[in-house]
């Protein structure tokens, strides 16, 4: 069975609906009249969006790591609709929102999908948030284990975007040194080692992830929300529990409110969808 299969999904959804919140969960399927086409233009190359189309009415295809199958053009679309359809929620009541979909997005570059990704989803999302009007400065945190190659390299040219990244080093796709700070000083590249608990993400957020983004001062915060940093998580070394994103959560609260939770990676299926489930207790506990 392939990492990125439909029942990272499915058991997400079973577990949120077993759950003590479920009652207080709302939920809202994607917008079925948004052209999520324009949006993903602000990212992806025409080129490129048509060779995935065209693989996708094929059968069959392959950027990479990404395989392309029928439909898959379809659900990568919907997938861009629903963060779209996030930011407007998250925006519109000034409280967190999870947008639960797939395929991936963080790594996929302006012409080639890689990693699973087809279409950069957390970067398309920040640029239609700047354009919709009142939102001035998107913060964008990946807490995902692999480094946000593609949403670094399309937001790194935009000067009211600001980029973290926690990732384990080595590790792929092998970027996202610390260096690496952007045109506008607006990236934060921040390597763990294999093996690093959440003592060391607490370090990491409390001086270095809060400042970065308190200097900066977000409108809206979104956050890759990859679970594969769990010990229990084949494709990563580093080992959180799945309780440690409850932290992770109140950290992001602390930035703003106003924070959009697009799912990423994570792909042992009973560790990740109880860390969704800590994610979103804590995002309902604060909304009270």
């Amino acid at each position: 069975m392939h990492p990125e299969q439909p029942e990272r999904l499915t058991v997400i959804v079973n577990k949120l609906k077993a759950s003590t919140v479920a009652d207080e969960i709302e939920w809202i399927e994607p917008s079925s009249s948004r052209d999520a086409i324009k949006a993903i233009e602000q990212v992806h190359s025409n080129t490129y969006i048509d060779l995935v189309r065209a693989y996708s009415i094929r059968g069959w295809g392959c950027f990479e790591s990404t395989q392309i199958f029928p439909n898959s053009f379809e659900v990568a679309c919907l997938a861009v609709t629903a963060w779209l359809d996030g930011v407007d929620q998250v925006w519109a009541q000034g409280k967190p929102a999870f947008v639960l979909a797939r395929p991936p997005g963080h790594h996929a570059l302006r012409d080639e999908g890689m990693g699973f990704c087809i279409f950069c989803n957390p970067a398309i999302a920040a640029i239609y948030a700047l354009a919709i009007g009142n939102i001035k400065r998107v913060g964008i945190l990946d807490w995902d284990v692999h480094h946000g190659n593609g949403t670094q390299a399309t937001v790194e040219n935009y000067p009211n975007i600001a980029f973290c990244s926690i990732h384990q080093s080595p590790g792929y796709p092998h970027t996202g040194k610390i260096e690496e700070q952007g045109k506008f000083h607006n990236v934060l590249n921040l390597p763990i080692a294999p093996g690093s608990t959440i003592e060391n993400y607490y370090q990491l957020f409390e001086t270095k992830v809060l400042p970065f983004f308190h200097n900066f001062s977000p409108d809206l915060l979104i956050v890759s929300a990859g679970y594969d940093a769990n010990q229990a998580d084949l494709l990563s070394k580093i080992n959180l529990q799945p309780k440690d994103y409850a932290t992770l959560t109140q950290y992001c609260l602390e930035i703003t409110p106003k924070v959009l939770f697009g799912l990423e990676g994570g792909y042992e299926l009973e560790s990740l969808s109880q860390s969704v489930l800590e994610t979103i207790k804590s995002c309902v506990n604060q909304s009270k």
